[in-house]
Parts: C-alpha cells; sequence; structure tokens
C-alpha cells in the first residue's frame, strides 16, 4: 500500500495486518505487555521474540506498562492531551517516537508531512502500522526541543542563533514553496536530531495547512500561540497572509532566542494583544546591528514589508562569523523576563 508520491532518499512503509504478505500475524491494535521487572525484559509473545532481550532506554522503567506493536515496544506515554510515546525496535533497539492516530483521519492529519516530502530540517514519517481503530505512525527520534534549551540558556550567543536559525528559516522556507502554511510557528516546534544540539527539526506539522491554490495563501481562521500571533491575525474580521504572519512568527522566535524574553509579553490576553497590535518593542543594545535590522524586518506591523523566508537566507546577518559582526556583548537588565518554563496555551482564539 503507497500512501505518498516517491520521496527520493526515504522508502515509507505502512503494514496493515489486512494485506497479507506470506503467513498473516495477529491483529496489530495495542497489546500490553506484562510490566517488565527485574533483569529478563525479553518475555514478549513469540512473534516478537528477537534472538536476544531487547535494551530498553536508560529512561525507561522497569516498573511501566510496555506496549507491543509490531516490531516496536511502546513506553513511556509523553503528554497526557496526545496518545504520543516513546518506542524502541525490538529487533534493531532503534528508538522512534509513535502517535497514536484514529484510523478515520490519520491520511488527513499526516498529509502536511506528505506535502513537503523529505527535508533535513522537517521530522519525518519513518513507518505507519494500521490496526483495526488507530494509526501508529512513527517518527525519528529527536532530543529536547528548542524552547527548553533557551530557556536553560539563558539566550544563545550570535554565532549560535544565527546557525540554528538558518535551519529554520530554511525548514519554513520549504514549507512555504510546497503550499503549507504553518500557522502555529514557535520554539517549542522545533526539536534537536542530535544530543550535541547542532540540527534542528521542525516537528509536529498536523496543524499546518496545505493551500489549494499555491498561488494565493490569504485565510480567515485565527490560530496560534498568543506570544507569536501577528497584529493581522487579530483583527476582527478579513483574510490575511498565512506566509506573512509564519514570518512574523519567525520574528518573535528570533528575538526570543537572542534576547531571552519575548517582544510583546503580559500575564492578561488583552493586554498582550494591545502590544501587538501597537507592534513595540524594544531590542537591547547588546545585539549586533545586523541582529537588530533582521528582528526588524521581520517584526513589521505591515505584512507586505516583512520579508520572505527566501529573503531571510539571504540577510547578510547570517555572514557575521566570517566578518566579525556578531555582538559578543551581555544585557544585565532584562533578566526579569525570562523565557516561562511553559508556554501559552495554542488553541485557536477569537478577539
Amino acid at each position: 500500500m503507497s500512501l505518498i508520491r516517491q520521496r527520493p532518499s526515504r522508502q515509507l512503509i505502512v503494514n496493515n495486518p489486512a494485506i497479507n504478505n506470506g503467513p498473516r500475524k495477529k491483529n496489530l491494535e495495542t497489546e500490553p505487555l506484562a510490566p517488565f521487572k527485574g533483569s529478563n525484559p525479553g518475555n514478549l509473545s513469540p512473534d516478537l521474540q528477537p534472538n536476544t532481550p531487547p535494551v530498553f532506554p536508560k529512561n525507561c522503567s522497569q516498573d511501566q506498562d510496555v506496549l507491543k506493536i509490531g516490531k516496536y515496544l511502546l513506553y513511556n506515554q509523553t503528554t497526557d492531551s496526545s496518545e504520543v510515546y516513546n518506542a524502541v525496535n525490538s529487533q534493531t533497539h532503534e528508538e522512534f517516537v509513535c502517535k497514536v492516530l484514529p484510523i478515520n483521519t490519520y491520511r488527513q492529519e499526516l498529509s502536511p508531512y506528505w506535502q513537503v516530502d523529505c527535508h533535513e530540517n522537517i521530522t519525518n514519517v519513518s513507518e505507519i502500522i494500521l490496526g483495526e481503530a488507530k494509526a501508529y505512525v512513527f517518527f525519528e527520534k529527536h532530543f529536547t526541543d528548542l524552547h527548553s534549551y533557551v530557556r536553560q540558556k539563558k539566550r544563545l550567543r550570535e554565532e549560535e542563533a544565527a546557525h540554528l536559525f538558518k535551519q529554520i528559516i530554511s525548514a519554513v522556507q520549504h514549507c512555504h514553496d510546497n503550499g503549507l502554511i504553518l500557522r502555529d510557528l514557535k520554539l517549542r516546534k522545533f526539536v534537536f536530531k542530535d544530543s550535541d544540539r547542532k540540527t534542528l527539526r521542525l516537528d509536529g506539522l498536523e496543524d499546518a495547512t496545505i493551500l489549494d491554490d499555491e498561488e494565493n495563501d490569504l485565510m480567515s481562521d485565527k490560530h496560534g500561540c498568543p506570544a507569536y500571533v501577528s497584529p493581522e491575525i487579530l483583527n476582527a474580521t478579513g483574510t490575511y497572509s498565512g506566509k506573512a504572519a509564519d514570518m512574523w512568527s519567525l520574528g518573535v522566535m528570533l528575538y526570543t532566542i537572542l534576547i531571552g524574553r519575548y517582544p510583546f509579553h503580559d500575564t492578561q490576553p488583552a493586554a498582550l494583544f494591545g502590544k501587538i497590535r501597537r507592534g513595540q518593542f524594544n531590542i537591547p543594545n547588546m545585539l549586533s546591528s545586523r541582529a537588530k535590522c533582521l528582528i526588524k524586518t521581520l517584526l513589521r506591523r505591515d505584512p507586505s514589508e516583512r520579508l520572505t523566508a527566501e529573503q531571510v537566507l539571504e540577510h547578510p546577518w547570517f555572514k557575521g562569523s566570517n566578518s566579525g559582526y556578531f555582538s559578543h556583548r551581555t544585557d544585565r537588565t532584562s533578566s526579569d523576563q525570562i523565557v516561562p518554563e511553559y508556554i501559552e496555551t495554542c488553541d485557536d482564539f477569537f478577539v
């Protein structure tokens, strides 16, 4: 069964128990294994028994329930609000993230991933296993997200920020070029591919919108995180450019990465939205002139005046490491307003 157009660098494997590929195995709905304890975690059913007992990651408690889906073992449900699990291939011991989706909607929810095909800075679907009622979608494992990383480090130096932000822009440009509006861009959407925190991937495309006409990006729905939302989305009526709104969110992200706090911040939504509508923010002098310029060109109130993703990639700030233009100064006056531990609720909102 093929669910997507051919990708150049990755083959998507779709397993469906209804398709006869040799001896038929049991239905692939979740079957809880007995909580594994002690030193013998290999007591699996015969069709999953590896030659050697699977090695579970260190963060996998020996007292928790483990679910088996085909060759995968699912453990550590990562969120209370959705079915997302850590997973391990019992044969290769390779780690993944598994999202469990309703069988009747999984195609629609995964369509943004198929729209953009493969890109080094966008999370790929590795495999899909179809059960009777649910689809088990396996993604590449990632490490911490960018929001947690910035919060831990307070703020990033310009060299590191430029290295990471260029990857972010590259992912967004690829989405825009393929008719995908992300709508809910924020630091938490980007995760690290490696433990060295050098390579980012855009994760969680389920909220993205596929354009019917790639030349027309006008939208009317109001969706996103309050801290990242653009002024035009806050208008009571009318349409707005989805690509330009994404670029505003990127401006908020860049400001937060470099300064360690949001450009627009308030505990009351009405006051926060007022600040965003006015578009007034302060940039500390610790940043280089090129960094200030890039932030200002992204956080322009008029959507038509914002840079596109393609134009951002050509900005001279990214060449700062070769010409000594990055600033190394610190700001000792803004420690009262750091990136919060938990980001605001990101639901549809109407104002």
